[in-house]
């Protein structure tokens, strides 16, 4: 039998988890905050109101800034949500409720191929910090894996520094994106911003900032 990543926290024999060749591993927490603070700011910038962010158009331009393209095969990605048990459902995303919405669903783009969405509380035995850092020491050991996307909150505790420091001990040929909303000191790892994929996902358009 097959596990899929987000059941490692109960698994002992982690060869048994099945990962897809792109993974999306995020803090859903820090990624709704993100969206958030960007909503207000923008709201007051553009003088209109922001919608909620598109999920899946979020996941797809996350997948393109981590190196995926299209480029004639069958692609599948999983993205990994994290949170908080206490957080139900994420605020400023839609779809949003994790346990109805958004976990163990799947949606397809016409150019990157199939997407696989789970959802994670975390909190009870198992920090949300501990959890992320579990996952990536688990996808660096998977060589299936092509491309490691990770979206840490980057802003507060020590989470930032621990990642860097488990990536710069790995040696692997995954191409490996740490995702932030400015350049943070790096490692043997690639960086984007996390700012470019939220405000697209939102409906931003560069257009309407550039008549500002």
């Amino acid at each position: 039998m097959e596990f899929n990543i987000a059941d490692i926290a109960n698994l002992s024999d982690t060869s048994k988890v099945r990962l897809s060749e792109n993974i999306i591993l995020a803090d859903a927490d820090y990624v709704d905050y993100v969206a958030f603070q960007l909503s207000v700011q923008f709201e007051r910038m553009l003088d209109r109101r922001i919608p909620k962010a598109d999920m899946s158009q979020w996941a797809v331009d996350i997948a393109l800034d981590g190196g995926l393209r299209d480029d004639g095969k069958d692609h599948e990605t999983q993205l990994l949500l994290v949170h908080e048990k206490a957080n139900p459902q994420m605020e400023n995303f839609q779809p949003s409720v994790y346990d109805t919405e958004l976990n163990a669903q799947a949606f397809a783009d016409e150019h990157l191929g199939e997407f696989l969405v789970n959802s994670v509380p975390v909190g009870d035995v198992v920090g949300k910090d501990d959890y992320i850092l579990d996952a990536i020491r688990l996808v660096l050991s998977h060589n299936e894996v092509k491309r490691l996307m990770i979206i840490p909150n980057a802003e507060q505790g020590t989470l930032y520094d621990e990642v860097q420091s488990v990536l710069r001990d790995s040696d692997t040929d995954q191409r490996i994106t740490v995702f932030a909303m400015q350049p943070l000191p790096g490692g043997n790892f690639r960086q984007e911003i996390l700012g470019y994929s939220v405000m697209n996902a939102l409906g931003i358009r560069a257009e309407e900032l550039n008549n500002k």
